[in-house]
């Protein structure tokens, strides 16, 4: 009786896209994370905020004038990984506990509640990567449940 291993039936899947370090990127890049785990089948939460949180503060903190930043997403077994690569290597993101009257601070707060992991990592420089991993539960017919698009057991096609 031959076994199919899991992890070579589970797909691997993969998206970038460089943009500007403005405000319109980092929109663009929570428009584009949304889109793209939509056509793969994943839930939108809480990775698209995860996304929006990381890209705001690529384009705020992040921004060198004529420098772009880097959104990678991909799916490895159950895992979804957010990774943005920006081009201020110098400046490494904190958690900050602001006040309750501040209007702002509050980014990687929100980062770190949702996110199953997160952390930052070294590139060639000037190049840091911020980046975010959330555990997927996959429902029945997913993509990622390695199941065969919800096909009754025992159904050959």
């Amino acid at each position: 009786m031959t076994q199919k291993s899991p992890e070579l039936t589970t797909p691997i899947r993969d998206f970038s896209v460089q943009l500007s370090p403005t405000p319109r990127g980092a929109r663009l890049a929570r428009l584009l994370t949304t889109e793209q785990l939509r056509s793969w089948g994943l839930p939108l939460d809480p990775a698209a905020l995860i996304v929006a949180e990381l890209a705001n503060n690529a384009a705020t903190h992040g921004r060198v004038p004529g420098r772009d930043f880097l959104l990678l997403l991909y799916v490895v077994g159950g895992t979804l990984r957010i990774e943005i690569t920006n081009t201020c290597g110098d400046r490494l993101p904190h958690p900050q506990r602001p006040t309750p009257e501040a209007e702002s601070g509050r980014g990687l707060a929100i980062v770190e509640a949702l996110a199953d992991r997160w952390g930052t990592s070294p590139g060639l420089p000037p190049r840091k990567t911020v980046w975010a991993e959330v555990a997927l539960s996959p429902e029945p017919g997913s993509p990622v449940s390695g199941d065969a698009g919800g096909l009754p057991q025992g159904t050959n096609q």
